[in-house]
């Protein structure tokens, strides 16, 4: 007979990272924890003439969508028309790990895979009209 599963009050949820696009001089990852003006000043400094980068890719997971969004316009608000955005949306398949609580080394961890929304907003430098 197989072995029930432990008690969920036994069990402490353990969210993994989320894999991640190659880390690339432009590639700007967005999150919830660091201050927004913050985030909003390093693409302003990747963009900028001493920055060294034509285009950035603003990658948001999650909640933090919306603010990956809003970094974006707010770019391209005091880019002045000179920044072209590009958004591309995908899913992201997640696993979370649910490993028994105490001195209990017999049982493996469990594992529960969700999936979350993310957007992947490329921001390049508008080329001037011929």
């Amino acid at each position: 007979m197989a072995e029930p599963a432990p008690p969920t009050a036994e069990l402490a949820l353990r969210r993994r990272l989320p894999p991640r696009l190659p880390r690339r001089p432009g590639d700007v990852y967005v999150n919830m924890k660091t201050d927004f003006k913050a985030q909003l000043s390093r693409c302003q400094k990747l963009l900028g003439p001493a920055g060294g980068c034509a285009e950035i890719c603003i990658h948001g997971l999650g909640l933090a969508i919306n603010r990956a969004i809003n970094i974006a316009l707010q770019l391209q608000a005091a880019g002045a028309g000179g920044l072209r955005l590009a958004a591309n949306t995908s899913t992201v398949e997640l696993a979370d790990g649910l490993e028994p609580q105490g001195d209990e080394d017999g049982r493996p961890p469990l594992a529960r895979a969700r999936n979350n929304s993310a957007i992947h907003i490329r921001v390049c430098r508008a080329s001037p009209p011929p």
